[in-house]
């Protein structure tokens, strides 16, 4: 792909205390892709999405959004660049539903100030009418739905609030096959829309069905990024578990990734 990159995160650097979290990263994230950030537990790559995200600020490196240098303090600016992140824990209210969620803590009001329930469901079937146009449950508690449409719910939120890139961490975690299915599509269907995507996921299989390039992190390094085209998993694994990029892995190395 051509043209300049929706986000560029620049020789990021986290330190917490004396633990180097994060060592001179870069990453990139072009508009209508998905990219896959990988790693074992600790890999740094939390952190790094933390920095897009507002959640915690950088302590040195620089991030661009089309090409230019902006600052991220705290996750108002992130919002205010078309930056959402969609946690694993979904931060949805479980007690009342999906439009509620969709706007919750950006209620839309009336002129007579009170609450304009009409246009936040209209809003919200339009956006979910975009993304899930299966989904019927406009009236039903959040508590009741299937894990597959709670994702769908904070993904409507984030979309309606025109997010061009979105932070997924782990999002088909502890869902079954039909709802991981349902998100996979989820996630095509905002590619299409030009939205980029950064996907962090344990899952390599997941992050093999959609990720467009794969960046691996290790031990708060990049070990590189790669094409999906051009690798297999097991090179991915090899990133991952022994930091190799797939040219400087033998045969031996990959008889050990399965001893």
């Amino acid at each position: 792909m051509d043209g300049t990159p929706l986000v560029e995160l620049q020789h990021i650097n986290v330190a917490f205390g004396g633990v180097h979290a994060v060592q001179n990263v870069t990453v990139d994230l072009r508009p209508g892709e998905v990219v896959g950030l990988v790693g074992g537990n600790g890999a740094g790559k939390t952190t790094l999405i933390r920095c897009l995200s507002g959640a915690h600020p950088a302590d040195s490196g620089q991030i661009l959004i089309d090409g230019k240098p902006v600052s991220i303090a705290n996750p108002r600016d992130a919002k205010a660049l078309g930056i959402e992140t969609i946690y694993q824990t979904l931060a949805l209210a479980e007690n009342i539903d999906a439009s509620a969620n969709v706007f919750l803590g950006r209620e839309l009001t009336s002129r007579f100030g009170d609450l304009d329930d009409a246009a936040m469901e209209s809003a919200t079937r339009q956006v979910m009418g975009r993304l899930n146009p299966n989904f019927k449950n406009f009236k039903t508690a959040v508590v009741s739905l299937s894990g597959g449409q709670r994702q769908a719910i904070a993904i409507g939120r984030a979309v309606h609030f025109n997010a061009r890139i979105l932070i997924m961490d782990e999002p088909t975690a502890a869902l079954g096959p039909a709802e991981t299915a349902q998100v996979r599509d989820l996630i095509k269907q905002l590619k299409s829309e030009g939205i980029g995507i950064f996907l962090i996921s344990h899952d390599i299989h997941d992050v093999f069905d959609l990720a467009d390039r794969i960046s691996v992190m290790l031990h708060g390094r990049l070990v590189g990024t790669v094409n999906k085209a051009d690798v297999t998993t097991d090179e991915v694994l090899a990133m991952i578990i022994m930091g190799k990029m797939p040219q400087e892995v033998t045969q031996h190395d990959l008889a050990e990734l399965h001893g």
